[in-house]
Protein backbone atom coordinates (compact mmCIF):
# COMPACT_ATOMS: atom_id res chain seq x y z
CA UNK A 1 0.00 0.00 0.00
CA UNK A 2 1.35 3.42 -0.92
CA UNK A 3 2.20 5.92 1.81
CA UNK A 4 -0.24 8.74 2.49
CA UNK A 5 2.17 11.36 1.12
CA UNK A 6 1.88 9.92 -2.38
CA UNK A 7 -0.66 11.89 -4.40
CA UNK A 8 -1.68 10.20 -7.67
CA UNK A 9 -2.40 12.53 -10.60
CA UNK A 10 -5.99 13.52 -11.19
CA UNK A 11 -8.20 16.34 -12.37
CA UNK A 12 -6.51 18.75 -9.97
CA UNK A 13 -3.22 18.20 -11.83
CA UNK A 14 -4.63 20.33 -14.66
CA UNK A 15 -5.61 23.28 -12.44
CA UNK A 16 -2.46 25.36 -12.68
CA UNK A 17 -1.79 28.48 -10.59
CA UNK A 18 -1.15 31.82 -12.31
CA UNK A 19 2.43 32.56 -13.28
CA UNK A 20 2.24 35.86 -11.39
CA UNK A 21 -0.11 36.28 -8.47
CA UNK A 22 -0.79 39.87 -9.52
CA UNK A 23 -2.06 38.65 -12.92
CA UNK A 24 -4.52 35.85 -12.09
CA UNK A 25 -5.55 35.17 -15.69
CA UNK A 26 -1.98 34.58 -16.93
CA UNK A 27 -1.33 30.89 -16.38
CA UNK A 28 0.64 28.29 -18.31
CA UNK A 29 -2.24 27.64 -20.70
CA UNK A 30 -2.49 31.29 -21.73
CA UNK A 31 1.28 31.50 -22.12
CA UNK A 32 1.39 28.39 -24.33
CA UNK A 33 -1.48 29.62 -26.49
CA UNK A 34 0.28 32.97 -26.94
CA UNK A 35 3.56 31.31 -27.84
CA UNK A 36 1.73 29.05 -30.31
CA UNK A 37 0.33 32.06 -32.17
CA UNK A 38 3.83 33.52 -32.49
CA UNK A 39 5.24 30.19 -33.71
CA UNK A 40 2.43 29.69 -36.23
CA UNK A 41 2.76 33.19 -37.65
CA UNK A 42 6.52 32.80 -37.90
CA UNK A 43 6.18 29.42 -39.64
CA UNK A 44 3.76 30.58 -42.32
CA UNK A 45 5.55 33.89 -42.90
CA UNK A 46 8.88 32.13 -43.33
CA UNK A 47 7.35 29.48 -45.60
CA UNK A 48 5.64 32.13 -47.77
CA UNK A 49 8.65 34.35 -48.45
CA UNK A 50 11.07 33.98 -51.35
CA UNK A 51 8.95 31.45 -53.24
CA UNK A 52 10.65 29.92 -56.26
CA UNK A 53 9.74 27.57 -59.10
CA UNK A 54 12.21 25.09 -57.65
CA UNK A 55 11.27 25.10 -53.97
CA UNK A 56 13.78 25.03 -51.18
CA UNK A 57 13.39 22.50 -48.37
CA UNK A 58 11.57 25.04 -46.24
CA UNK A 59 9.25 26.05 -49.06
CA UNK A 60 8.55 22.38 -49.76
CA UNK A 61 7.50 21.79 -46.14
CA UNK A 62 5.25 24.86 -46.20
CA UNK A 63 3.64 23.88 -49.51
CA UNK A 64 3.10 20.33 -48.31
CA UNK A 65 1.34 21.57 -45.14
CA UNK A 66 -0.71 24.07 -47.15
CA UNK A 67 -1.72 21.53 -49.77
CA UNK A 68 -2.70 19.00 -47.11
CA UNK A 69 -5.13 21.39 -45.43
CA UNK A 70 -6.38 22.78 -48.76
CA UNK A 71 -6.92 19.49 -50.55
CA UNK A 72 -7.75 17.06 -47.74
CA UNK A 73 -9.93 19.34 -45.63
CA UNK A 74 -11.14 22.61 -47.16
CA UNK A 75 -11.69 21.63 -50.80
CA UNK A 76 -13.06 18.16 -50.10
CA UNK A 77 -15.55 19.36 -47.48
CA UNK A 78 -16.61 22.84 -48.62
CA UNK A 79 -16.41 22.48 -52.39
CA UNK A 80 -15.92 25.23 -54.96
CA UNK A 81 -16.23 28.06 -52.40
CA UNK A 82 -13.42 26.65 -50.25
CA UNK A 83 -10.87 29.41 -51.01
CA UNK A 84 -12.87 31.99 -49.05
CA UNK A 85 -12.67 29.89 -45.89
CA UNK A 86 -9.24 28.31 -46.39
CA UNK A 87 -7.35 30.83 -44.18
CA UNK A 88 -9.74 30.06 -41.30
CA UNK A 89 -9.29 26.29 -41.69
CA UNK A 90 -5.49 26.64 -41.88
CA UNK A 91 -5.44 28.86 -38.78
CA UNK A 92 -7.64 26.50 -36.77
CA UNK A 93 -5.69 23.41 -37.83
CA UNK A 94 -2.36 25.07 -37.05
CA UNK A 95 -3.49 26.39 -33.66
CA UNK A 96 -5.01 23.11 -32.47
CA UNK A 97 -2.06 21.06 -33.77
CA UNK A 98 0.63 23.17 -32.11
CA UNK A 99 -1.23 23.42 -28.82
CA UNK A 100 -1.87 19.67 -28.82
CA UNK A 101 1.77 18.91 -29.55
CA UNK A 102 2.85 21.02 -26.58
CA UNK A 103 2.02 17.88 -24.61
CA UNK A 104 5.20 16.14 -25.77
CA UNK A 105 7.79 18.92 -25.51
CA UNK A 106 10.02 18.91 -22.38
CA UNK A 107 9.45 22.57 -21.47
CA UNK A 108 5.65 22.30 -21.67
CA UNK A 109 4.53 18.65 -21.35
CA UNK A 110 0.91 19.78 -21.31
CA UNK A 111 -1.54 20.20 -24.20
CA UNK A 112 -3.30 23.53 -23.99
CA UNK A 113 -6.57 21.84 -24.96
CA UNK A 114 -6.33 19.43 -22.02
CA UNK A 115 -8.05 22.24 -20.09
CA UNK A 116 -11.71 22.13 -21.04
CA UNK A 117 -12.02 25.92 -21.16
CA UNK A 118 -9.82 26.11 -24.23
CA UNK A 119 -11.76 23.38 -26.01
CA UNK A 120 -15.03 25.14 -25.18
CA UNK A 121 -13.63 28.43 -26.43
CA UNK A 122 -12.51 26.99 -29.76
CA UNK A 123 -15.79 25.14 -30.30
CA UNK A 124 -17.77 28.25 -29.34
CA UNK A 125 -15.88 30.33 -31.88
CA UNK A 126 -16.54 27.73 -34.59
CA UNK A 127 -20.23 27.67 -33.58
CA UNK A 128 -20.50 31.44 -34.00
CA UNK A 129 -18.70 31.35 -37.34
CA UNK A 130 -20.68 28.64 -39.10
CA UNK A 131 -24.01 29.88 -37.78
CA UNK A 132 -23.08 33.43 -38.79
CA UNK A 133 -22.20 32.18 -42.26
CA UNK A 134 -25.55 30.43 -42.54
CA UNK A 135 -27.50 33.47 -41.34
CA UNK A 136 -25.60 35.75 -43.72
CA UNK A 137 -26.54 33.53 -46.68
CA UNK A 138 -30.07 32.42 -45.83
CA UNK A 139 -31.28 35.06 -43.37
CA UNK A 140 -32.14 34.33 -39.75
CA UNK A 141 -35.47 32.58 -40.36
CA UNK A 142 -34.28 30.96 -43.56
CA UNK A 143 -31.24 29.51 -41.81
CA UNK A 144 -33.34 28.26 -38.91
CA UNK A 145 -35.54 26.43 -41.39
CA UNK A 146 -32.44 25.24 -43.24
CA UNK A 147 -30.93 23.54 -40.17
CA UNK A 148 -34.13 22.20 -38.61
CA UNK A 149 -36.26 21.06 -41.53
CA UNK A 150 -34.67 18.77 -44.13
CA UNK A 151 -36.28 18.94 -47.54
CA UNK A 152 -38.85 16.29 -48.35
CA UNK A 153 -39.95 15.60 -44.78
CA UNK A 154 -43.75 15.10 -44.54
CA UNK A 155 -45.59 17.71 -42.48
CA UNK A 156 -46.79 15.01 -40.11
CA UNK A 157 -43.17 14.43 -39.10
CA UNK A 158 -42.31 18.09 -38.49
CA UNK A 159 -43.11 18.08 -34.72
CA UNK A 160 -40.59 15.24 -34.30
CA UNK A 161 -37.92 16.23 -36.82
CA UNK A 162 -37.63 19.97 -36.06
CA UNK A 163 -36.69 19.60 -32.35
CA UNK A 164 -34.29 16.75 -33.14
CA UNK A 165 -32.56 18.68 -35.92
CA UNK A 166 -32.35 21.81 -33.77
CA UNK A 167 -30.84 19.82 -30.93
CA UNK A 168 -28.39 18.06 -33.25
CA UNK A 169 -27.24 21.03 -35.34
CA UNK A 170 -27.40 23.90 -32.86
CA UNK A 171 -26.81 22.36 -29.41
CA UNK A 172 -24.98 19.04 -29.82
CA UNK A 173 -22.44 20.08 -32.46
CA UNK A 174 -20.37 22.50 -30.34
CA UNK A 175 -20.58 20.16 -27.35
CA UNK A 176 -19.24 17.14 -29.24
CA UNK A 177 -16.65 19.26 -31.05
CA UNK A 178 -15.21 20.54 -27.78
CA UNK A 179 -15.53 17.39 -25.69
CA UNK A 180 -13.94 15.18 -28.36
CA UNK A 181 -10.85 17.39 -28.41
CA UNK A 182 -10.70 17.90 -24.65
CA UNK A 183 -11.32 14.26 -23.68
CA UNK A 184 -8.57 12.92 -25.92
CA UNK A 185 -6.00 15.46 -24.73
CA UNK A 186 -7.01 15.15 -21.07
CA UNK A 187 -7.06 11.34 -21.02
CA UNK A 188 -3.78 11.01 -22.91
CA UNK A 189 -1.92 13.42 -20.67
CA UNK A 190 -3.41 11.89 -17.53
CA UNK A 191 -2.21 8.47 -18.66
CA UNK A 192 1.29 9.84 -19.19
CA UNK A 193 1.24 11.37 -15.70
CA UNK A 194 0.19 8.07 -14.15
CA UNK A 195 3.09 6.15 -15.68
CA UNK A 196 5.74 8.86 -15.23
CA UNK A 197 4.88 9.83 -11.65
CA UNK A 198 4.09 6.26 -10.67
CA UNK A 199 7.41 5.13 -12.10
CA UNK A 200 9.21 7.93 -10.28
CA UNK A 201 7.68 6.87 -6.98
CA UNK A 202 8.51 3.19 -7.47
CA UNK A 203 12.11 3.93 -8.45
CA UNK A 204 12.98 6.68 -5.97
CA UNK A 205 10.79 5.98 -2.96
CA UNK A 206 10.52 2.21 -2.79
CA UNK A 207 13.20 -0.04 -1.33
CA UNK A 208 11.89 -3.14 -3.12
CA UNK A 209 13.87 -4.29 -6.14
CA UNK A 210 10.68 -5.55 -7.78
CA UNK A 211 9.09 -2.13 -7.39
CA UNK A 212 12.22 -0.48 -8.79
CA UNK A 213 12.08 -2.70 -11.88
CA UNK A 214 8.36 -1.99 -12.26
CA UNK A 215 9.08 1.74 -12.06
CA UNK A 216 11.67 1.55 -14.83
CA UNK A 217 9.21 -0.48 -16.92
CA UNK A 218 6.58 2.24 -16.35
CA UNK A 219 9.02 4.88 -17.62
CA UNK A 220 9.78 2.83 -20.73
CA UNK A 221 6.10 2.25 -21.37
CA UNK A 222 5.47 6.00 -21.03
CA UNK A 223 7.67 6.52 -24.11
CA UNK A 224 5.29 4.32 -26.11
CA UNK A 225 2.40 6.41 -24.80
CA UNK A 226 4.18 9.57 -25.91
CA UNK A 227 4.48 8.11 -29.42
CA UNK A 228 0.77 7.28 -29.41
CA UNK A 229 0.02 10.78 -28.15
CA UNK A 230 1.76 12.34 -31.17
CA UNK A 231 -0.59 10.41 -33.46
CA UNK A 232 -3.70 11.25 -31.40
CA UNK A 233 -2.77 14.93 -31.10
CA UNK A 234 -2.26 15.25 -34.85
CA UNK A 235 -5.44 13.29 -35.59
CA UNK A 236 -7.55 15.46 -33.29
CA UNK A 237 -6.28 18.64 -34.98
CA UNK A 238 -7.26 17.14 -38.35
CA UNK A 239 -10.71 16.10 -37.08
CA UNK A 240 -11.37 19.51 -35.52
CA UNK A 241 -10.52 21.31 -38.77
CA UNK A 242 -12.41 18.72 -40.84
CA UNK A 243 -15.61 19.08 -38.80
CA UNK A 244 -15.33 22.87 -38.92
CA UNK A 245 -15.16 22.69 -42.71
CA UNK A 246 -18.11 20.30 -42.76
CA UNK A 247 -20.22 22.63 -40.60
CA UNK A 248 -19.37 25.58 -42.85
CA UNK A 249 -20.33 23.51 -45.89
CA UNK A 250 -23.67 22.55 -44.36
CA UNK A 251 -24.37 26.21 -43.50
CA UNK A 252 -23.64 27.24 -47.09
CA UNK A 253 -25.59 24.42 -48.71
CA UNK A 254 -28.72 25.35 -50.62
CA UNK A 255 -30.55 22.29 -49.36
CA UNK A 256 -30.11 20.46 -46.09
Amino acid sequence: MLPLEYEPPGVESFDLPPIFESVPWLDKYVLMATVSVVLILAFWLIMARKNAMVPSKGQFVGEMAYNFVRNSIARDMIGHDYRKWLPLIIALFSFVLVNNLFGIFPLTLLPTTSHVGWAYGLAGMVWLIYNGIGIAKHGAFGYLKHVTLPSGVPKAMWPLIIPLEFLSNIIIRPMTLSLRLFANMFAGHLLVLVFVLGGEYLVLESESLVNNIAGVAAWIFSLAIFALEIFVQSLQAFIFALLTAQYIASALADEH
